[in-house]
């Protein structure tokens, strides 16, 4: 999302006679004065590069750093695996690919109302009312450039200086910044790996106060996989419910890609929840559209007219040719069909891999993702550790340096996403890539050498 320029950086009309500047300190200027032309030298000042304070301190996104640095790498002849990114590796159904290049020999290239096509606003009321149990009208659905522009416009709808925004960690590492952009502060509640990730009641209960004004949750989750059972969301709701002017965003975009027993609920569908929820959701991860970049958001009515004010000044409306491939995703049938349940299907024979071959690594604790295509993995009882020709393993970002150098595997520190004790990985890749990748993880970690007690 681009950024306002700053008024100390805007250029300056109070100053027509002002030099460009020049390779020279000085530099000779003509102006009118009196009706006379007169000569002055006057001494060439450098362009105001300042950025915005707001922008200054936002952090760039490790995902994207990592995946960008492990494809240098790459083109630089080394091996390595990228498993950092959170991109399905399967390529878009032929069906949602056909409607795509339909929608352009067909003319179809044009811009859209703002909001997305009347056709797939009313597709997307359909899918939330028969899969998710919660009731639309077009005009409470917004179309965008993925479900990320989805999430900033409603964080920047909704919050305002002062607010709070609380976040569960492990969270998505844009959720923070999106808060700071908005000039919210994001409130971080911490999980533990021993209760699969999943947020408390009564640790959101403490942190609620008047300055609260959105929660997010996510699931299932990213980066941790986790999905929230119904009967934990409906205690979290009813600690919501408390508090008028707490409002919800629930970022679904991993609904269909979720294992048995594991079943998704949608927050608006519970009881006194559909007033005060964003809900957000989109192609690119069930339907392996990462590219196409659409996303939804449903919502009461002034939330989204809110949000649409924004993506008018923005961005205007998502791609008409995403949308017509949009709304062949929707056709396919319910949760996709047999094209997502495919793909679930290979996720789910990569995570049983993968879970069963890092419990087999001493000291590392998993726990067993229910959705998305992540791996949490807390290796933290190797922190401290010597490594010859390394040096210490100190955290997160120096095990996933060490795992770069020495296995040659790309894989993201935890604390990106607010738990340095772990580091992610994706399982968004070949079976085969992944056992190439684990083979050498495990080589490199027999190098790491005890942590020698005080």
């Amino acid at each position: 999302m681009a950024a306002s320029t700053s008024a100390s950086s805007a250029p300056s009309f109070s100053t027509p006679t002002k030099p460009v500047s020049s390779s020279s300190p000085n530099s000779v200027c003509f102006a009118r004065s009196s009706g006379r032309a007169r000569m002055a030298v006057v001494r060439a000042e450098a362009v105001d590069a300042t950025i915005s304070p707001t922008v200054s301190a936002l952090r760039p996104s490790k995902t994207m750093a990592i995946t960008d640095q492990a494809t240098a790498l790459r083109q630089a002849g080394v091996p390595v695996i990228g498993l950092a990114a959170g991109e399905p590796d399967f390529d878009t159904p032929p069906v949602i690919a056909e409607a795509g290049m339909n929608a352009i020999k067909d003319g179809y290239t044009r811009y859209t109302p703002n909001a997305g096509t009347l056709e797939l606003r009313k597709a997307i009321c359909n899918k939330l009312q028969e899969e998710n149990g919660i009731s639309y009208s077009p005009d409470q659905v917004l179309v965008s450039n993925g479900a990320k522009q989805c999430i900033t416009q409603a964080v920047l709808a909704v919050c305002s200086p002062g607010d709070e925004v609380l976040i569960p960690a492990p969270y998505w590492v844009s959720y923070p910044e999106m808060a700071t952009l908005a000039g919210a502060t994001p409130v971080i509640l911490p999980t533990s790996i021993s209760e699969n990730f999943l947020l408390r009641p009564e640790l959101l209960a403490s942190k609620i106060n008047e300055k609260s004004r959105l929660l997010i949750l996510c699931s299932p989750s990213n980066p941790t996989g986790s999905v929230y059972p119904k009967e934990l969301l409906e205690e979290i709701a009813d600690i919501v419910k408390k508090y008028p002017r707490l409002l919800v965003l629930s970022d679904e975009i991993y609904e269909h890609i979720i294992y048995q027993p594991a079943k998704h609920t949608s927050f608006a569908s519970l009881t006194g929840m559909w007033d005060r929820t964003l809900t957000v959701n989109g192609f690119s991860k069930a339907f392996a559209m990462t590219g196409w970049r659409l996303g939804y958001l449903a919502a009461p009515k002034h939330f989204v007219a809110a949000c649409g004010k924004i993506q008018s000044q923005y961005t205007s409306g998502a791609s008409s040719i995403s949308q017509k491939a949009g709304l062949a995703a929707l056709n396919l049938g319910y949760a996709g069909g047999e094209a997502v349940s495919t793909m679930v299907k290979a996720f789910q024979e990569r995570r049983d891999y993968l879970v069963k071959s890092f419990k087999e690594l001493p000291g590392v604790k998993i726990s067993e993702p229910q959705g998305a295509f992540y791996l949490f993995i807390d290796f933290s009882s190797y922190y401290g550790s010597e490594v010859e020709g390394f040096g210490t393993i100190k955290d997160s970002e120096s095990l996933c340096m060490f795992l770069l150098e020495k296995a040659q595997v790309a894989l993201v520190p935890g604390d990106a996403f607010g738990d340095d004790k772990c580091i992610r990985m994706s399982y968004a890749a070949a079976l085969s890539t992944l056992q190439t990748a684990m083979e050498k993880i495990k080589e490199a970690v027999a190098l790491i050498k005890p942590r020698v007690a005080a």
